[in-house]
């Protein structure tokens, strides 16, 4: 698997049709790789997929989309993430997602957020774990990228994947997030 990473460095700065170019030259370049046998597959890496939602060619969709996932994404992330993921057709293997901390599981925020009435009821789990857990939901993704040098950490993520979300609160959080967004949230 190659990325093309943060693709929305570039093509943010560009006039909308110089940026359709210039996505389509590099997501070419990533097809003609996959065919001549340098890999085995291709994907976008965003942290902010509106530059790339705006310029993508459909008829050169990537296998994946790894995008920003979690409570910590904003309203307007979250809905270009989603209509990537309709307008590509990316299965569901191919929606991943990364940072679902927003870069620290150790922020005060992460305590002050009542985030476990966002699972079904009874269940019992640490900020971090219920973080991650709703990282597969904000968007919908099937794998969560994490980076951690603490085997025990890594373990309560683990942990966390059984954890059952409570779809209506999930939904219900997605209405509010963007009942209450500004257009230039990141």
């Amino acid at each position: 698997m190659v990325f093309l990473h943060n693709p929305e460095q570039t093509l943010g700065g560009l006039p909308v049709d110089d940026a359709r170019d210039c996505l389509d030259e590099a997501c070419l370049a990533l097809v003609e790789a996959v065919a001549d046998g340098f890999c085995g597959s291709w994907g976008i890496a965003s942290w902010d997929p509106r530059p790339v939602a705006a310029a993508i060619c459909l008829d050169l969709p990537p296998t994946v989309l790894l995008l920003r996932a979690g409570l910590t994404v904003a309203a307007p992330i979250l809905a270009a993430a989603d209509d990537l993921h309709r307008r590509l057709d990316i299965p569901p293997g191919g929606r991943w997602g990364m940072s679902p901390f927003g870069g620290s599981t150790t922020d005060l925020a992460w305590q002050a957020v009542a985030q476990a009435g966002l699972l079904t009821d009874g269940q019992q789990a640490t900020a971090a774990q219920v973080a991650f857990r709703l990282a597969y939901e904000l968007p919908p993704v099937t794998r969560v990228a994490v980076g951690t040098t603490n085997r025990k950490h890594l373990g309560e993520l683990v942990t966390a994947t059984e954890l059952d979300v409570s779809a209506a609160a999930v939904a219900r959080y997605r209405q509010l997030l963007s009942q209450y967004a500004t257009p230039t949230t990141a």
